[in-house]
């Protein structure tokens, strides 16, 4: 579906600059209009479809780099900069952005601020919502704010950065946001080992706590869209499940720390460990952020490998890939008609996540699948009603995103 199918457009507008968006805004809520909003157009399918049709206001001509404070390891700019083009722009300073966001090359920093995804480098590094200590927006009244500011250490007023992440654009249109940024490691690998069963997959997890080394991704995978990586190939048959471990530092420290994991292994009975070198690893790290399930659920790490195989009791044709260390999960369910989709989500796949402590949410939804608010994000939380609070101060109109996230 297109862009206008999916947000129910009347029309679609870029504005040239920070200013005519905030006047885009203005002109919307004189007469009602909602105002959905579109970044590089890679989450559109993320939140509920909207119901009443409004006016698209693309991003995509905020693409500036206001300023670069290498010194100060900071970077700030506009929200329609794509990721791929901020990430060539830091590495000819030896820096990066380590967040992990799927398609790069049409993701801009404003979407995935607004949508705060999840990547297999989160364990060591988090989400975007760790890296935004600056922020410029428009409300819903059309009135300019920002929170932060450009420099790292800045503790004035509320975290408004930490709320505007992932609030899917529904408490303001994001125009401009000031990064931290970090160096850029020399190089990377990754460990991998095939796991006959899921006794072995918890027992090599729980190890990990207490390695020597230091990881920066800890990645189960299983299932038929993971089972053959484009560097590994396929699991050998008979396996479960596959475990990778990546590092990053300087060579002789990611050396040593695939030599000591390999060691530790080892004495676990691990026979073959695989490395995949720096020479291969970045095809396979750029692999393992791309994938992209309907389902993400979030559990206590000590329950990850508890929730899997629940979760394949319910669809064993189901893959999943979790960073497993945060116990964060991403399901890709095996196909099935659209009314057999909505009926394992509500009545069999959220009560057994909710059954152990855990919440599930719906990144996207298959062709021909209609989900309610509480379908996609399940049922409000003890939050609720501060949540709504802070929306009306900052949308009393509900014109942007409306009922794309939970209000």
């Amino acid at each position: 579906m297109s862009t206008t199918e999916i947000l129910s457009l009347t029309e679609t507008i870029a504005p040239a600059d920070q200013a005519a968006v905030a006047s885009v805004v203005r002109d919307a809520g004189r007469d009602g209009t909602p105002v959905y909003l579109i970044g590089g157009g890679t989450s559109l399918d993320y939140g509920v479809r909207p119901s009443i049709p409004g006016v698209g206001l693309s991003l995509r001509n905020l693409d500036r780099v206001i300023d670069h404070a290498a010194d100060d390891m900071t970077i700030t700019v506009e929200a329609g900069v794509i990721m791929a083009d901020l990430t060539e722009r830091l590495a000819a300073k030896r820096q990066r952005l380590p967040v992990d966001v799927r398609l790069p090359h049409r993701a801009t920093i404003g979407g995935v601020a607004a949508t705060n995804p999840s990547g297999p480098r989160r364990y060591a590094h988090g989400t975007i919502r760790d890296y935004v200590i600056g922020i410029t927006a428009v409300d819903g009244r059309g009135t300019t704010f920002s929170g932060g500011g450009r420099v790292v250490k800045n503790a004035a007023g509320y975290d408004l950065c930490r709320l505007m992440a992932g609030s899917l654009g529904t408490l303001g249109v994001i125009t401009q946001a000031t990064l931290m940024v970090r160096p850029m490691p020399e190089t990377s690998a990754l460990l991998a080992c095939d796991l006959p069963d899921f006794t072995e997959a918890e027992r090599l997890l729980a190890a990990l706590v207490h390695t020597k080394t230091l990881p920066v991704a800890i990645e189960l995978l299983r299932g038929p869209a993971r089972q053959d990586d484009p560097v590994l190939g396929p699991m050998l048959e008979g396996n479960v499940a596959r475990l990778f471990v990546g590092f990053e530092g300087s060579r002789p420290e990611v050396d040593w720390m695939i030599g000591q994991l390999g060691e530790e292994w080892r004495e676990l009975g691990v026979s073959t460990p695989m490395t995949v070198p720096g020479s291969e690893a970045g095809l396979l790290w750029d692999w393992l952020a791309e994938f992209c399930g309907e389902v993400q659920i979030t559990v206590r790490p000590s329950t990850t490998v508890d929730m899997i195989e629940r979760l394949l009791r319910l669809d064993p044709g189901s893959s999943i890939q979790a960073h497993a260390g945060n116990g964060v999960i991403r399901v890709r369910l095996s196909p099935r008609a659209p009314d057999d989709f909505v009926a394992l989500l509500a009545n069999r796949l959220r009560p057994e996540v909710v059954g152990v402590g855990g919440k599930a949410v719906v990144l996207c939804c298959p062709d021909g699948v209609e989900l309610t608010g509480r379908e996609v994000w399940g049922p409000p939380g003890d939050g609720a009603t501060v949540m709504q609070a802070i929306k009306d101060r900052f949308d009393p109109d509900g014109l942007l995103n409306p009922g794309r996230f939970v209000f």
